[in-house]
């Protein structure tokens, strides 16, 4: 690659003889350099953010391999370097990248003050530490990747390698090129979220998603089968956040041959993956084929290239792209397109909240440069006001004691990320203040996917935060108790027990096999906290229907009544309402030039665009699935 060679230039006229380089590669939108004498790095901290201000990329410095000591006698002496105190869970060595990696509780304490700890290693082992979070309480699913992304290391080393080439090949631009955007999935409706961004030289795919309330593959996926080109020449993939109707397509992308990147913050990656096995699970379980495998599912996870909120990343010759905090559920974002040499600057707000959780700091409102921006409108309507915070949450703990006091139980069908960690906050603070006492049973994905969010505190509140940093998470506070050794039907039989699953929808596990438990009996209830979709059992429940047909073990179909209390508490929703939506828009800097409308049921949608061209003076559009619009 031509730009390798000036690459190349810029770190040998940059960088000092004595750092002796012996190699630079390019991986991904990355840069790689190679040394003999990493101490040069360590005694002048100036160099690395020297040459990546030279270079525009992150830089990442590694030893040669010839500097490395064999990783048995490296992992003992790097057990004598790092204090106990640490609590490392496990190290292993990662040669295509010259990297140690050490998860640890406390990875503070493998850092040292000043980094002290980490620049010892290096020194005296020669591998250079890659240090990760390991999650307060075990996590299958993160321990499953970190070994799978550990395993095809080489792998993982070529597909970056192949990706840098496409992201810095030679285009010849235009002042004529143009950009459209072109509607797969999620406009006026939601679920199955999906959309095309396309210039002459490049294909990028913002999210990829499954509409989990419909079973008919015409409704449930996106509209992969209109688009013009085969898989393999899609550029880049970039996934928002993790909920199932913005990434549960898109291991089949690699089912259908794509081989390219996929953008997403970290706990995107762990989260999706969770989502997505367990959607293949519960479809078999429903005896019913899902799109893909967990084959794919592991293949897609190789190709993920994680960026933190706000990293500027090239992705194509003519496209630059930032991820920003949604505040929606953990890592989600909102993408960030700059394209051409600043011909376009596109916002995909993806789902955001603009109002206060208990779970993440205020969503990002400043961006350099904004021309189109893509706006969710799931509760866009004119009449969609969420109630005060305060006044929710009162009312969710008088609804309980009213429940516990009859000797019924209550169940909160939530989804497994998100909305699950939001109420267990809530109910965890009603235990420490001494407002509540009762055991609450956290089931099915919301366990696994709670221990997931202890490792990446960092994109939480800071009062979560700290807790988690100091050993104390909420989510693993004494009030929740553990599943394990109990069927379904003991802890009902227990009366005043509260039961947080999934899924949040009611379209399968654990919430809907406690659902038909409980349904009959009137002492029961039932909270609705999250979104329930258009065609969803839950939706239906909400909207009042009394008796379903239920297929029972015998095989026999029998009337269900549904006796409970149904109760819905909407402020604890993830989703901004429609004064939080417009209160975005205007604080939103600077204003944009054109705003698109999706992820909204259709008159929602609709009515949210006008409201907004006429509020705001601004061109506005809710486009349909199948739409194209040309945006430049």
């Amino acid at each position: 690659m031509e730009i390798l060679e000036q690459i190349k230039e810029i770190v040998h006229n940059t960088l000092p003889e004595k750092c002796q380089i012996t190699k630079i590669e390019m991986e991904g939108p990355e840069i790689a350099i190679y040394t003999k004498n990493y101490s040069a790095f360590l005694q002048d901290e100036n160099l690395v953010p020297k040459i990546a201000f030279e270079l525009k990329k992150r830089v990442n410095i590694r030893n040669d391999k010839s500097q490395l000591m064999a990783p048995e006698e490296a992992k003992n002496k790097i057990m004598q370097i790092v204090p106990q105190d640490a609590q490392i869970k496990d190290i292993s060595f990662d040669s295509a990248f010259s990297e140690v990696v050490i998860e640890s509780i406390k990875p503070g304490l493998v850092i040292g003050k000043g980094g002290e700890t980490s620049k010892k290693i290096i020194t005296e082992t020669g591998w250079v530490p890659n240090i990760t979070r390991a999650p307060t309480q075990d996590s299958e699913i993160l321990r499953g990747i970190r070994h799978h992304l550990h395993k095809y290391s080489d792998e993982r080393k070529k597909i970056l390698k192949e990706t840098a080439e496409k992201i810095y090949s030679k285009i010849n631009t235009s002042p004529n090129d143009w950009v459209r955007l072109i509607a797969l999935g999620g406009f006026r409706q939601v679920g199955r979220s999906c959309m095309l961004l396309e210039t002459p030289h490049t294909k990028i795919m913002m999210d990829c998603g499954v509409n989990i309330a419909n079973d008919s593959p015409e409704e449930a996926y996106p509209y992969l089968n209109i688009l013009h080109f085969p898989m393999e020449q899609l550029d880049a993939l970039i996934i928002s956040h993790a909920h199932m109707d913005h990434s549960g397509f898109v291991p089949y992308l690699f089912k259908l041959g794509y081989k390219g990147p996929v953008y997403c913050t970290p706990p995107t990656r762990d989260l999706m993956a969770l989502l997505q096995f367990d959607y293949i699970d519960v479809l078999a379980k429903e005896r019913k084929e899902a799109p893909y495998s967990e084959k794919d599912v592991k293949e897609m996870v190789k190709y993920c290239i994680t960026r933190e909120y706000r990293e500027v990343t090239d992705i194509a010759p003519d496209m630059r792209l930032t991820l920003h905090n949604a505040a929606h559920i953990l890592g989600s974002a909102s993408v960030h397109m700059h394209i051409g040499e600043g011909g376009h600057n596109l916002v995909y707000s993806g789902d955001i909240k603009n109002g206060f959780t208990r779970l993440f700091n205020n969503v990002d409102i400043k961006y350099p440069r904004l021309e189109t921006l893509i706006i969710e409108s799931t509760y866009g309507g004119r009449d969609d006001i969420q109630p005060d915070r305060q006044e929710s949450e009162d009312k969710l703990l008088n609804v309980i004691k009213e429940t516990m006091q009859k000797d019924g139980n209550i169940l909160i069908p939530v989804f497994a990320v998100g909305r699950s960690q939001e109420i267990m906050l809530v109910i965890e603070n009603f235990y420490r203040k001494g407002l509540l006492d009762a055991k609450c049973y956290v089931d099915g994905m919301t366990r696994e996917a709670s221990a997931i969010h202890t490792a990446y505190p960092e994109y939480m509140r800071e009062g979560v935060q700290r807790r988690i940093l100091q050993n104390d998470s909420p989510f693993t506070s004494e009030i929740f108790a553990p599943v394990e050794g109990k069927n379904r039907a003991e802890i009902l039989q227990e009366k005043g027990a509260i039961i947080i699953t999934s899924s949040g929808m009611l379209t399968g596990g654990p919430s809907l096999d406690y659902f038909y438990k409980m349904a009959e009996n009137p002492n029961n209830t039932m909270i609705f906290v999250g979104y329930q979709g258009e065609g969803s059992l839950g939706r239906k429940i909400q909207s009042g229907v009394k008796t379903l047909p239920i297929t029972e073990n015998t095989g026999k179909t029998r009337a269900l009544n549904i006796n409970m209390r149904i109760e819905t508490i909407e402020a604890f929703s993830g989703h901004s309402d429609r004064n939080q939506l417009v209160g975005y828009l205007r604080s939103l800097k600077p204003k944009p030039k054109r705003i698109i409308v999706n992820h909204g049921e259709k008159n929602t949608a609709s009515e949210f665009a006008k409201y907004i061209a006429d509020k705001f003076r601004i061109n506005a559009s809710a486009l349909r699935n199948l739409d194209a619009i040309r945006l430049k």
